[in-house]
Formats: C-alpha cells, sequence, structure tokens
C-alpha cells in the first residue's frame, strides 16, 4: 500500500487551521481580523485543501468548525467593494464570488464525507458554506439569518440558493430569504438545515458520534452513496443558475457603486 504523507501541515494557510488524526481531517475557519466573516484569504485556503484531497484517499471524514464566539458572519463586504473599487468593470469581483462558488462544489463532490460543526451565528455566506456540507450539527444557542435583501444583494454566493431550498424546503427558505428573519438552532433543525442540536459543551460529541461509524465504513460504498445522494438532490435542481452567481452578485454591487456616486 503506497504510504501517505501529511501535506496539509507544510502547506502555509493563512485563514484556516488544518489539524489530521487519521482519517478524520478537522478543518477551522480562523480569519486573521478576528471578526469572523469569510475572506478571500478563507476562499482560496478552502479551495486549496478541498483541490489537495483529490490525492489523499485515506482522508476519510472532513470536519469543518470555525475559531472565536461565531462560525461566520458571512462574507467580508469590504472587499467586494475593494475588489469594484480596483477593477470597476467587475472581473476582479467575479472571481471572488467564482471562488465561493468552486469552495461549495468541492465540498459537495469531495470523496470525504463533509461535518459543518456550528456555534454561535451563522449568517449569510456562512449558512451557504454549511449548507454544502453533507451532516450539520449545531449548538442550541446557534443563531441563523441570510440578510442579503435587507443588504441590497441578491442571494448569490456560491450557488447556495439551489442548495438551501433542495436541503430546507422551499416554502420557508423564500420566507427566509425574503424577511431576513433570524432564525435558530431548533427552526433549523425542523428545516432540515441542521442535522443534530447539542449543548454548546456537548457538541464535540455530538460529531465525534457521527465520525467514529463513518470511519469505519468501506471507503468505496462511503463515496458511492454520498454521490448518488448528491445525484438525487441534484435532480431537483435542474434549473440551477448558480454559475451565474459572480455576475448577479457583481452587476447589482457595480450598480450600487453607480447610484452612489450620483
Amino acid at each position: 500500500m503506497m504510504e501517505m504523507t501529511n501535506t496539509f501541515d507544510s502547506f502555509p494557510y493563512k485563514a484556516i487551521r488544518v489539524e489530521q488524526d487519521g482519517p478524520v481531517l478537522r478543518v477551522a475557519l480562523d480569519p486573521p481580523a478576528q471578526d469572523s466573516s469569510l475572506t478571500v484569504a478563507a476562499l482560496d485556503d478552502l479551495v486549496s485543501l478541498l483541490n489537495s484531497l483529490h490525492d489523499r484517499p485515506d482522508i476519510r471524514v472532513l470536519v469543518l468548525s470555525a475559531v472565536g464566539d461565531d462560525f461566520c458572519l458571512g462574507a467580508d463586504r469590504d472587499e467586494f467593494q475593494a475588489a469594484l473599487a480596483q477593477d470597476p468593470a467587475g472581473g476582479a469581483m467575479r472571481r471572488i464570488v467564482d471562488k465561493a462558488y468552486r469552495v461549495c462544489d468541492a465540498l459537495e463532490n469531495s470523496h470525504a464525507v463533509t461535518i459543518a460543526r456550528l456555534h454561535g451565528k451563522v449568517v449569510g455566506a456562512g449558512l451557504a458554506l454549511a449548507s454544502f456540507c453533507d451532516l450539520r450539527a449545531g449548538a442550541d444557542t446557534c443563531r441563523f439569518r441570510m440578510p442579503e435583501i435587507a443588504l441590497g444583494l441578491p442571494p448569490a454566493w456560491g450557488g447556495a440558493m439551489g442548495r438551501l431550498v433542495a436541503e430546507g424546503g422551499s416554502a420557508r427558505i423564500r420566507e427566509l430569504m425574503l424577511t431576513c428573519e433570524p432564525f435558530d438552532a431548533g427552526t433549523a433543525h425542523r428545516l432540515g438545515l441542521l442535522h443534530k442540536v447539542a449543548p454548546v459543551e456537548e457538541l464535540d460529541a455530538a460529531v465525534d458520534a457521527w465520525v467514529r461509524p463513518l470511519v469505519r465504513r468501506a471507503p468505496e460504498a462511503l463515496t458511492l452513496t454520498k454521490r448518488m445522494l448528491a445525484g438525487y438532490a441534484r435532480a431537483d435542481r435542474t434549473a440551477d443558475v448558480a454559475l451565474l452567481d459572480a455576475h448577479l452578485l457583481t452587476a447589482q454591487l457595480s450598480q450600487g457603486r453607480a447610484a452612489a456616486r450620483r
């Protein structure tokens, strides 16, 4: 059998922490600014990490969590504005949102089973990111929100609209997107956006209760089942326009900048 080397320790990640525990890879969002926003640096790190998994069949489970008081407060809108200032034609902005799509697509299609460990606030892009994980456990104190419309933006990040509708149901997701109402862990569990809810001090144990049996399963059966499930889920997203997200969000932000200059 070919020996696998731990390549994760040697890569200079800027906005995530990575720890390998045998077949389990634990990845924590760790933004340098400590403001729990999802930065371009974090997207770059996640793209690099997830791409590297193609050569690491020994990694069976990936647990995604975050450092700090909140899982994620959404995308870094200051970076959006800076990208548009640098490139008013929108090319730089589209590249940022395309990276988000690549991260979410990689999470959904990775051979490893992905688990989101959620605590604190899970907002906007943070909820989108978590939704692409196969399993999601949240602290009972979690608070969720999809604030994009309240910010004057379309919910166009990572192709999440189709995923959220498939996972949580079109009627309730429509309500929560249009009203931007915050909702709690109990509501997220009823919708199917959380599979487990636990007190924050028991959250790691709840995640580990999934991890232990998953690493004992036959690798090929696990990967095949994950991909079959993803295929059936995508059957509900036949009109998926996720690849247009970068253009939609860039156009809306550019329009807002133009209006502000008038």
